[in-house]
């Protein structure tokens, strides 16, 4: 996508070069006004400039040119005037109904035609689509919102105009960050934001936080993902150290600038195994401990009944989470969208692999992508290939130093007073074959006595009982575990430690985290 100093020139060119009709795609018409007002000062051109609330008026000096601020009237002036002189250049800021054949977008291809032969130019700024007759007359730009290169700048100067009023602490790598953060939005949408904290008296490190919720405010409503709410101390995660050292690691590298390395930000990890084992409590986790936004991502609700209609809720999706950006998108359950491309007989599941492939790779956002998968088998192998993900764990249920901790973790949110060592090394020993949800469930059962009877007073026989009365998947499903543990050994075990000897008597080899 074109930046703005690309746009800026090649609106110079297409002026200069007198073509008759451009369009420019853009939701920022205040920044192209302010490239077509550089060139028309720089080339000592006439540019008129019309919009419903003020009609046509000389961009320079905004002086009204005529009394009806009608588009028509605003029409009808601009034909008047090429047939009258040359080289007039005329901007259209509040144009409908030019996306297909119809009395406004012929109403334009007869002015551009007539600009073709008197040397005048048309400017449509709109952010819908042109019909393609009307197009073909000319040329077309896109604009997107500033490049993290661009929004840097723009912070930076803006706060700049500040710094002998109200103390500045951003260190350079802060200002970096602000443009990570504040990326996917309009100039004047980062400039609004900054000067709510301009007004504070002063700008902190701290004040990185809050530049993430006020991005948040703005895509408060969006289409195709779901924005998950994150409280505070409900997002822990028990055992995992593999998966959470590696996270540690990759952290600093999403917002660091790799362009110059040829290089990409993490894209994201793909966590298989066995189910309630911590994999969707993993992408809360991450995003509470990056502190960055979370979205979800459901892949079986993109499906539609008409043709073409799931690749296009899937594009928008997508193309929601990168202008979110940087943010975390959790993909739970991802093989119920894309499971079966194989025998997909309408080729849409095929289609929708190919086109989540294509963003993973391409799309040069900052949005890590944590998806999840119980069934692994079910998935495209083009998926699982090396590259398409930075890495994939294997979540196995938690062997007994894993237990130790998600036990603790849940002792001390339920209850309020703690529990003797050796009733949690009790419980620690009955719990062998436990996911970390049965954990969850058996400690929350102690918290429901806690709650009835007080704390003080739930006996030690009572925790117990507890967690024997839990019936874990391993016992009322174990061949679905084994299936499950069977694909264990293609993928980093979570945990950080090789899984426990099989039953055939041989480890199996283990991919392990090169620290």
């Amino acid at each position: 996508m074109p930046n703005g100093a690309e746009t800026a020139h090649k609106i110079e060119s297409f002026l200069l070069a007198r073509i008759p009709f451009v369009s420019v795609r853009t939701v920022e018409q205040a920044r192209v006004r302010d490239m077509l007002a550089a060139v028309a000062g720089a080339k000592q051109l006439q540019v008129l400039v019309h919009s419903h609330s003020q009609g046509l008026c000389d961009l320079r000096t905004g002086a009204e040119v005529i009394d009806d601020r009608s588009l028509f009237g605003a029409l009808e002036f601009t034909g008047q005037q090429f047939q009258a002189r040359q080289n007039v250049t005329v901007v259209f800021t509040d144009v409908q109904n030019l996306g297909d054949d119809n009395d406004m977008s012929r109403r334009f291809a007869d002015l551009a035609a007539l600009g073709e032969q008197r040397g005048g130019t048309i400017v449509v700024l709109t952010a819908d689509p042109i019909w393609p007759r009307l197009q073909r007359l000319g040329m077309s730009i896109t604009l997107d919102v500033p490049d993290l290169d661009e929004m840097r700048a723009e912070i930076r100067g803006f706060l700049d105009g500040y710094r002998s009023q109200i103390p500045i602490e951003w260190t350079e790598q802060d200002f970096g960050l602000a443009a990570s953060i504040l990326s996917g939005i309009t100039k004047i949408e980062a400039l609004n934001i900054l000067s709510t904290l301009v007004v504070r008296g002063g700008i902190s490190r701290g004040d990185l936080a809050e530049l993430s919720r006020a991005k948040d405010s703005i895509f408060s409503d969006l289409n195709g993902i779901e924005r998950v709410t994150l409280r505070e101390g409900e997002n822990q995660v028990g055992g995992l150290d593999g998966l959470r050292e590696w996270l540690r690691k990759k952290r600093p590298l999403l917002t660091m600038d790799l362009r110059d390395r040829g290089m990409r930000p993490p894209r994201g990890v793909l966590l298989i195994g066995v189910p309630g084992c911590g994999k969707s409590l993993s992408a809360k986790a991450i995003a509470a401990n990056w502190q960055l936004p979370l979205y979800r991502l459901d892949m079986a609700s993109i499906f539609g009944q008409y043709v073409g209609q799931s690749e296009g809720r899937l594009k928008e999706a997508l193309s929601t989470a990168d202008t979110v950006s940087p943010c975390v998108l959790w993909i739970d359950e991802i093989e119920k969208g894309l499971a079966g491309s194989g025998s997909d007989s309408t080729g849409v599941t095929t289609r929708l692999v190919g086109q989540f492939l294509y963003w993973l790779q391409e799309s040069e956002a900052r949005v890590f992508v944590v998806a999840t998968a119980n069934d692994v088998r079910s998935l495209p192998q083009e998926l699982l290939r090396s590259g398409r993900f930075d890495d994939m764990f294997f979540v196995d249920l938690p062997d007994a130093v894993e237990r130790r901790d998600i036990i603790g973790m849940y002792l001390r949110r339920y209850l309020r007073v703690p529990v003797p060592p050796d009733v949690v090394e009790q419980l620690v020993e009955m719990s062998e074959g436990f996911a970390g949800s049965d954990l969850e469930s058996a400690v929350k059962e102690i918290g429901h006595e806690a709650m009835r009877i007080g704390d003080p007073h739930v006996t030690d026989e009572f925790m117990r009982d507890a967690f024997r009365n839990v019936v874990p998947l391993s016992v009322s499903a174990p061949e679905r575990i084994a299936e499950i543990r069977a694909f264990g050994d293609r993928a980093i075990p979570a945990s950080g430690r090789p899984v426990a000897v099989p039953e055939h008597g041989r480890p199996r080899p283990r991919r392990v985290v090169l620290g």
